[in-house]
């Protein structure tokens, strides 16, 4: 499948300019609103009790979180789980109540309404769990850009390390900023999806470094934006079929997955896309501004031991 062929070479660079203001804006939005909103954090995160309860006719998700909260649970969480019968609730914490009272005094609450009400399981995560588990996602992530800080600099060079790790925390500030002003819940399987979220964006970078670094090579007497529209030209048509194989995987997801993975469809629905644009506009022109050029991708030459010495004759 070919998009572009012969000679023709898309001036990508020509946009990076509003790229940058729009980068910038949406990275101090995503600040503004994690510092006044904060993330909706999931049951994994807080601690607290999560029921889930089955009905035999389709569950009335705005009755049962009246009931609840006419009762003391005004900040339950309702939502269907795997059928429109089946209703997962998540109950933050309360001082001198034990979790699996909780789980029965919300049970009994529902089945004064809805005698058909049943519990089918339910499970518990305290609040120093939920701390712990915080702290570790957040150091997993941290780890994880270092790591690819010290792993691009050793493969390619130090400019293009710096440029994937800024396109890396750009593509994490704003899906958390996404999932903040929507005040979706942040739990562990979205954390998982920011995180391939980062592997997917840096092997779409790294795919275009690579092709960067060839071109500087192989071509002479070229300026280096040019450089940098050829090598993102050619890996296009990798990028376009590669994103859209995987969206359609994960748009199938997103609608046909059910409320337990619609985070996580989220977050990599629209890391998705932010990655392949970072990797363009992001890691690229940062690779750019920081003056890459031709003489700091060519291989080291070593001199063998006595070359510079006369034959014996």
């Amino acid at each position: 499948m070919q998009i572009f062929s012969g000679n023709y070479t898309v001036n990508f660079m020509k946009l990076s300019f509003p790229a940058a203001i729009l980068s910038t804006i949406l990275v101090l939005g995503s600040f503004a609103t994690l510092a006044i909103n904060q993330l909706n954090w999931g049951l994994d995160f807080t601690g607290g009790t999560q029921i889930e309860i089955g009905y035999q006719n389709t569950a009335d998700l705005d009755a049962i979180r009246a009931q609840l909260a006419a009762s003391e649970f005004n900040d339950a969480v309702v939502q269907n789980f795997g059928s429109s019968k089946d209703v997962l609730i998540r109950l933050a914490s309360r001082e001198g109540i034990k979790p699996s009272e909780l789980g029965d005094k919300a049970i009994a609450i529902l089945k004064q309404a809805d005698s058909s009400a049943e519990m089918r399981g339910s499970s518990f995560v305290s609040a120093s769990v939920g701390e712990e588990l915080t702290e570790q996602g957040g150091l997993a992530m941290l780890i994880c850009l270092l790591c690819i800080l010290v792993y691009v600099t050793m493969r390619f060079e130090w400019r293009f390390a710096l440029g994937s790790v800024i396109a890396l925390a750009h593509d994490v500030i704003i899906t958390l900023g996404l999932f903040s002003i929507l005040g979706l819940e942040f739990d562990l399987t979205v954390l998982a999806a920011v995180l391939a979220v980062i592997g997917y964006s840096l092997n779409d970078t790294i795919v275009v470094f690579d092709r960067i670094r060839e071109n500087f090579r192989k071509i002479r007497d070229v300026e280096p934006t040019d450089i940098i529209n050829t090598s993102l030209t050619q890996t296009l048509n990798r990028t376009t079929i590669t994103s859209g194989t995987t969206l359609l995987v994960l748009f199938a997801l997103f609608f046909l997955g059910g409320a337990t993975i619609h985070g996580f469809a989220t977050a990599l629905l629209f890391g998705i896309f932010i990655g392949t644009y970072s990797s363009i506009y992001i890691a690229s022109l940062v690779a750019l501004k920081l003056g890459v050029s031709r003489e700091d991708l060519m291989p080291t030459v070593i001199e063998k031991e006595g070359a510079d010495q006369d034959p014996i004759m």
